[in-house]
This record gives structure tokens, C-alpha cells and sequence, in this order.
């Protein structure tokens, strides 16, 4: 079975990483992986490409419409590979590939997946809302939606997405990569250079308004006024001294040298398992990766109440109202008090919750049946046509 992959671009964010992690537990299936990102570069494209897994870039500028011959080399890239199944990704790979089936007269059923919640559509760019009031208008082409989270799914419904098609899979986690790690605690803090009574919060989340880093600073404040020992750990594009804004809001802030700007980093690995507590401030997500990455590293989670967050987090952390910095402040607090040991315990509680719900091999068979079914279908429905046709002839 050949599946291509459509997606807007390849850095490393959260869609981005599920179709890595995705191909990366294919390999070895009945499933044969190619990759078209219709933006040129990201960091995952080399990793992806050390899978063994073919990957071709179209050149496009990130985040805008398909050009037609944009379009054009994407059929070219169809009928050359001539898929069974075609995977489109986010917003603008589902409708790019969607649109290259049909230029290219392809048979292939199109898959659409959607990584993102409708919580707070008015902090995306008028572009992006565009594209998903555009995507509601043709989802009755996609053959299957998948959404990550149920939450998701509600919500495109409402905004006018095919309720018809709609699948939920979670994320997956690579349980093997993201993995307790006892050296990893004292690795970053000798890299920092953090005093030994520090315990550190780490977030990790590109600069971006809905990942809410305003929300975080304040909650930070208020933390840093009861406790001299926690350190912020902040990681992701545009988190570092380059952003102005960012700046601007971390010296508005009393929080002197307690918050650390580390910028995109490659090895997330080992950095989240240094972490005593992951977070996430956000004010709308639909399944974050970075908790559950958190949670199968061993660390004790406190995030914001967004998407399925909740659901994957059940007892082994603290959920709190988003945009509600003393709530979030608090959380930390309960963390920061029952110590070493505490915190040990519910970080062994959430990487056994990861294991038992959302290890990455369940959730790529989910999809490997989910293609056959869908291959199936179509098939089926095209006999049918066929019949009816020579009986009407």
C-alpha cells in the first residue's frame, strides 16, 4: 500500500512531528511512505529523509495558496508515485491535496487530518482563517477526517466540516525515545548553570499568541514572589532574546535571571526529560504533543484545560483554567510542595497512562487500518459505478 503525505512544511512543531513519528512507525508495515512538503526546508525534513523515507519540497512560502504550477507539480508528484491512499495534513496540505487528486484524475481516496482546536480562531492570521472556512466548503471530498481530539472534531462540525467523515485518533508517543532519563536532570542543569536547589518548569512551545507566553510570564511572577527556587525553562521558535516582544514581556515581569530563553533546540528529548515540571499555558490546543511527550519522559504535568489535555493528563498532573495566571501559579505551587519524591511518583503514574493509551505502534496501526479501510471503500463505491454505468448502457 503507497501513502503520500501532504503538508505544509516540515519544521518542528506539532503536526509536523506526528507525521515524522507517524512514517518513522510505519516503516517496516504494509504501508510504503513518500512526503511532499509544499514549503521548502524545516528541520524534520532531513530527519524524516534519514528514515529512508522519500521527501519532496515544492518551494512554496509558507502559510500561502498553492500556485497552480505549485499545484501542478503536486498531480505531477501523484501520478509519478501513483498512491493507493493520499494523507494531506493541516489546513493547507488537506486542501492542496485534495485539489492535486483531482488535477491529476487520481482514483486515490484523500485523507484529511486536522491538529488544531477552533477555541480562538481570532488569533490565527486572517489567511489561516480563510483556509479553514474554505476547507468546511469541500470536506465532503475528503474521504475520512481525521482529528486528533473529540473537542476538535465538535468544533469543525459546527464551523460546516462533513460531520460524516469524521475519525478521532490521538497523538502517539514514542515510548522509547521519550523515556525517563536519570542523567538527564543534572545534564541540564549543569549546561544552564542552575544552583542545586533549583527545580525547573519547563515550556515548550513556539512563540506564537494562542501558546498564551503572557499568561506564563505573569503566572511566573507570581511564583517567583512565594519561591526562590524555580527556574523557567523556556524553548521553542522565536523563544529567545531575538524576539522583541517576547523581551518586552519577560522585563515587564519582577522576575530578575529566574526565566531562561532557549530558542528551537534540536534534542527536545533531553531537554523535556530534565525537566522536575513540564507545563503548558496555552489558551487553545487540540492535542498537545509536548504533554505527552512530558508525561512519557516521567515528568508531572500542570496545563492549561484546552483541547484533550485533560484526558491525557487525568490524575498524574494539575489542570488549570486557561488565561488564569494565579490558577496556573497555584498548580506549580502543589507541585513545588510535595517535593522530590512527589513528583517522582506522579511522573511514573503519567508515563504508565502514556504506555497504556497512547503508545505510538497503537495508534499507527490505527491508521494503517484506517487506509485499507478507506482504499476499500473507495474501491467498493467505484465497482458500484461501474455496475450502475453498464446498466444504464
Amino acid at each position: 500500500m503507497r501513502c503520500l503525505h501532504v503538508i505544509s512544511g516540515l519544521a518542528r512543531a506539532g503536526a509536523e512531528t506526528a507525521l515524522h513519528k507517524l512514517v518513522a512507525a510505519l516503516r517496516g508495515s504494509g504501508v510504503e511512505s513518500t512526503v511532499v512538503s509544499l514549503s521548502s526546508g524545516g528541520a524534520l525534513e532531513a530527519d524524516i529523509r534519514a528514515l529512508g523515507v522519500r521527501v519532496e519540497s515544492l518551494g512554496m512560502a509558507r502559510g500561502t495558496p498553492p500556485s497552480p504550477g505549485a499545484l501542478y507539480r503536486l498531480a505531477a508528484a501523484v501520478r509519478r508515485f501513483q498512491p493507493d491512499v493520499v494523507h494531506g495534513w493541516m489546513y493547507h496540505g488537506n486542501l492542496a491535496a485534495t485539489a492535486a487528486v483531482a488535477v491529476a484524475r487520481s482514483s486515490a481516496p484523500v485523507v484529511w487530518s486536522i491538529h488544531s482546536s477552533l477555541t480562538d480562531i481570532g488569533a490565527e492570521k486572517r489567511s489561516t482563517a480563510l483556509v479553514v472556512r474554505l476547507g468546511a466548503l469541500v470536506s465532503s471530498r475528503a474521504a475520512r477526517i481525521v482529528y486528533v481530539s473529540g473537542l476538535s472534531a465538535g468544533q469543525h462540525e459546527a464551523a460546516g466540516y462533513a460531520s460524516d467523515r469524521r475519525v478521532v485518533i490521538p497523538i502517539g508517543f514514542d515510548t522509547a525515545r521519550f523515556a525517563p532519563s536519570p542523567g538527564a536532570r543534572q545534564a541540564l542543569r549543569a549546561a544552564l548553570g542552575l544552583p542545586d536547589g533549583a527545580v525547573t518548569i519547563g515550556h515548550v512551545a513556539r512563540y506564537h499568541p494562542l501558546k498564551d507566553h503572557e499568561n506564563l510570564l505573569r503566572a511566573a511572577a507570581i511564583l517567583a514572589a512565594r519561591r526562590s527556587e524555580p527556574r523557567f525553562i523556556l524553548v521553542g521558535s522565536g523563544v529567545d532574546a531575538a524576539n522583541p516582544e517576547l523581551v518586552r514581556l519577560t522585563a515587564a515581569q519582577p522576575l530578575m535571571d529566574r526565566v531562561l530563553m532557549l530558542g528551537e533546540r534540536e534534542n527536545v528529548t533531553g531537554l523535556t526529560a530534565g525537566f522536575d515540571i513540564a507545563t503548558l499555558a496555552s489558551r487553545a490546543e487540540a492535542f498537545p504533543n509536548v504533554i505527552g511527550e512530558a508525561m512519557a519522559c516521567g515528568v508531572p504535568v500542570v496545563t492549561t484545560d484546552v483541547g484533550d489535555a485533560a484526558s491525557m493528563v487525568g490524575e498524574t498532573g494539575r489542570i488549570v483554567p486557561p488565561r488564569d495566571s494565579v490558577a496556573l501559579a497555584h498548580a506549580w505551587d502543589e507541585l513545588l510542595e510535595i517535593g522530590p519524591d512527589g513528583r517522582e511518583r506522579l511522573g511514573r503514574a503519567a508515563r504508565q497512562r502514556i504506555l497504556d493509551h497512547f503508545s505510538m505502534s497503537s495508534v499507527a496501526r490505527r491508521y494503517e487500518q484506517l487506509y485499507v479501510e478507506t482504499i476499500a471503500a473507495r474501491r467498493s463505491r467505484a465497482a458500484r459505478d461501474r455496475g450502475a454505468a453498464l446498466r444504464r448502457a
